[in-house]
């Protein structure tokens, strides 16, 4: 089955852009081209869907052996979905800074996940306890901001992550700021996602 946080009908709206059920068939093969490419290979890709066309919000997501490989994405809007597809794709393979690039010898043997980001939404809070309250293990992702601190995690992370203080505590580290950290002036939004992984869809009858 496709991996979705909840099912959908014949279409679903992700900010803005209304997809097809079946988007992944077009989404993963799409990001595994665009690395492809700069690894000088041919992977064929569908760009012909109207859809892609709309301004769209994407992370991909890259796993080798189930962990980790690269993770590059947008928070919001601000190129056609299958520009911001490609080059979050390459980013995640070639430029995440905790990985080295991206080998050929590796391109057969990662796993390509394309989230697609919901509109955000700002959360309103009396305190860290209140904030704590109001989020949504397994559904929110959610962006810290605080100063010129800022950093997400996808909906993915409560995976590992399962208690909401826990992920907040992780996600403040991630900004660079002291787990115990709060402060009046701390942001938080929220969003959900639509995700296909490529092993998933090969698992589908």
């Amino acid at each position: 089955m496709l991996d979705n946080p909840t099912p959908f009908g014949p279409q679903q709206a992700a900010a803005g852009i209304a997809f097809p059920q079946d988007a992944g068939t077009v989404l993963l093969p799409l990001a595994r081209a665009a690395i492809a490419q700069e690894l000088g290979r041919i992977h064929p890709a569908r760009e012909d869907a109207p859809w892609l066309k709309e301004p769209g919000a994407c992370f991909v997501t890259l796993h080798h052996d189930e962990k980790l490989r690269g993770c590059v994405g947008s928070l919001a809007p601000q190129r056609a979905l299958v520009e911001d597809v490609r080059a979050n794709a390459v980013a995640a393979a070639f430029r995440d800074p905790r990985f080295t690039p991206l080998s050929a010898e590796e391109f057969d043997l990662i796993d390509v996940e394309v989230s697609l980001l919901s509109a955000i939404e700002s959360l309103a809070f009396r305190d860290e306890e209140d904030a704590l309250a109001l989020l949504r293990p397994a559904v929110d992702g959610l962006i810290l901001e605080y100063g010129y601190h800022r950093s997400t995690f996808l909906p993915q992370v409560w995976e590992s992550l399962r208690e909401p203080r826990e992920f907040l505590a992780s996600l403040k580290y991630k900004a660079g700021l002291p787990p115990d950290f709060w402060n009046a002036q701390v942001k938080l939004s929220r969003y959900t996602v639509t995700k296909w992984r490529e092993s998933d869809l090969k698992r589908v009858p």
